[in-house]
């Protein structure tokens, strides 16, 4: 039922579009002949009609305007859908341009068929002031979420500070690539194969990390701990000569090894090392890296130590 109306207001089977192309002309032809008239009189008569205030509406009426509004909605429906297909198969433009493009159209689609409906109706569009009254109210209080995401995501299209396949990450720690940009959400698929759907104003009012904003070359750090006795000198040239040894690893910027701190049971060093794409396979490099530091350090008989508590017990002699 959820799936009913979305699928009747915009069809995609061909079937459904021929259905309606049947139905519109057989209704224009049998309106023209005059077939339907005694219908119309049947259904405009004074015991199907009915007063609202000073509205006369009557089964016709009410028919007629259900009709209209469905078929525009047809219409519109697949001229936004013929749209959005002809701006997908451009060449050379961003997805998120598509994006922005795809729904402008569907904005523009979808208020001409509101114009044309209310001329075929006859509502004159004067006495449409006091109902924008009414919805600038509504949009101020139940409907200021939904308005302000709509109004966020375009402004993340315009800006263009993310784009379909970036690799974010919010302040709230989600992590992973932006799938799909709506006009009130924006879907993040996580490394576990989770899709979140962030509202876009999330995007503008939190802090948010682009690890490919401008470029997608990334940063890997190694964290390393060795104990008292080691050589740093020989741990340092170690270190840097595992990272030069993996392929992903660039040499602008070179590989960097500091020494960070002296611990209380280790001496802690810090790996740097740059690769081409930190969105493909984020975590290897530093998996491989890591484990080829540990073989060195086995060959080389440099120990990583871990936490230890000594505890020291002493006798007190009592006199008696």
């Amino acid at each position: 039922m959820k799936r009913f109306w979305p699928s009747l207001l915009k069809p995609r089977a061909w079937v459904a579009k021929l259905l309606l192309v049947v139905l519109i002309a057989g209704m224009v032809i049998s309106g023209y002949l005059g077939y339907l008239q005694p219908v119309i009189t049947f259904l405009d008569s004074e015991p199907l009609t009915f007063f609202l205030g000073a509205t006369r509406l009557s089964a016709y009426s009410i028919l007629k305007a259900s009709f209209t509004v469905v078929v525009l909605f047809w219409l519109a429906g697949i001229v936004s859908e013929f749209g959005e297909q002809r701006i997908k198969a451009i060449h050379g433009v961003k997805g998120t341009s598509k994006a922005l493009l795809t729904k402008l159209s569907q904005i523009i689609v979808y208020f001409l068929a509101f114009i044309i409906g209310l001329d075929i109706l006859g509502i004159d569009l004067t006495a449409l002031a006091i109902f924008s009254g009414a919805v600038g109210i509504g949009v101020g209080f139940g409907l200021q979420k939904i308005t302000s995401n709509f109004i966020s995501g375009l402004i993340l299209l315009f800006e263009k500070s993310i784009e379909i396949d970036d690799l974010v990450e919010l302040g709230d720690g989600i992590l992973g690539f932006v799938r799909h940009m709506g006009a009130r959400y924006t879907l993040i698929e996580t490394f576990d194969g989770k899709e979140i759907m962030v509202p876009n104003e999330d995007f503008i009012t939190s802090r948010v990390t682009n690890w490919t904003y401008s470029s997608k070359r990334g940063r890997i750090d190694v964290h390393i701990g060795v104990s008292y006795e080691s050589d740093i000198e020989l741990v340092r040239d170690l270190l840097l000569e595992t990272a030069r040894e993996h392929p992903r690893c660039l040499t602008t910027p070179e590989p960097v090894c500091v020494l960070r701190a002296f611990a209380d049971s280790s001496v802690n060093f810090m790996l740097s090392f740059w690769v081409d794409d930190v969105s493909y396979r984020r975590l290897e490099p530093q998996s491989d890296v890591m484990r080829s530091v540990w073989k060195k350090f086995k060959h080389h008989g440099i120990v990583i130590p871990y936490p230890q508590l000594d505890l020291h017990v002493q006798r007190r002699k009592v006199d008696t």
